[in-house]
């Protein structure tokens, strides 16, 4: 179910003027600071009232306002900011966000407090606050056991705190929650990039005289999306998450091809 169906945002942060097309999952991927955080905060203050405004010091170096804009069926919504002087804001007929960012895990979770969403997953919160990572879990789970429907869930970084094996189980759990709701989360690791549905990638690249920039792939078809899913494991998918990728014959290269690099001086994982 994708709720919102285009994101424009202009002068916010390191985001001067890119665009957005999120299905009912999107998976933002990029390097530390690449924006990707940035996309689901000017999200989040688009939909939110509790979200917190732009600021001047939210406003992109060389601009002079920020604008967000989304496009929901008929409807357009915006938040247009002069800071600290001027806000104009359209939410009418916006849907009711949950926003789960990394620094705030595991004790908030940042939602509207009148709706149901947010009493489900505050009974589990009210369970515990000090698992980490499964606090997130165990909230994805009831929220599909409540049968939601129409949310757009916002999540910084699901990987948090969670083993490989959870990491899995959320996934699963995410991919349930997409059918009647729209997911956009954030993400450095392999297993939630879902190689096999490569239109609901998003590649987030930043550089000085840019800013953050995005690239869509398109969809595979059904026999190539098969193939990919056979072949990219979660070892093979962090070419997603890479500067760069070496591809190679067999084991024998794959095994001494990092010994040739360290003998060469380079150290492959702090250089991606």
């Amino acid at each position: 179910m994708a709720l919102i169906e285009r994101i424009s945002i202009h002068g916010y942060r390191g985001a001067r003027d890119l665009e957005l097309t999120p299905g009912s999952t999107c998976v933002l991927v990029g390097e530390s600071s690449s924006g990707k955080s940035t996309v689901l905060a000017a999200v989040w203050a688009l939909l939110e009232a509790a979200a917190p405004m732009p600021t001047g010091a939210d406003v992109t170096h060389g601009h002079t306002r920020v604008h967000v804009e989304a496009t929901i069926g008929d409807r357009t919504l915006f938040l247009d900011a002069r800071p600290p002087a001027t806000l104009n804001l359209n939410r009418e007929g916006a849907p009711p966000a949950l926003f789960f960012p990394a620094n705030l895990r595991p004790t908030t979770v940042l939602a509207p407090t009148d709706h149901p969403a947010k009493r489900a997953v505050g009974v589990v919160r009210g369970e515990s606050t000090h698992d980490g990572g499964l606090t997130l879990v165990r909230s994805m789970a009831a929220l599909v056991e409540a049968r939601v429907r129409g949310l757009v869930i916002l999540i910084e970084e699901p990987e948090l705190y969670l083993s490989p094996t959870a990491q899995r189980h959320l996934h699963r759990i995410l991919r349930k929650l997409s059918g009647r709701n729209q997911i956009l989360y954030s993400t450095h690791s392999p297993i939630f990039l879902g190689v096999d549905r490569l239109e609901e990638l998003v590649l987030v690249r930043h550089d000085d005289h840019a800013g953050t920039t995005l690239f869509q792939p398109e969809p595979l078809t059904e026999r190539k999306a098969f193939r990919i899913l056979a072949e990219l494991d979660a070892e093979r998918a962090e070419i997603f998450l890479s500067r760069a990728a070496m591809l190679v014959e067999g084991r024998t290269e794959k095994l001494v091809f990092p010994l040739v690099f360290q003998a060469l001086g380079y150290d492959v994982d702090r250089e991606a």
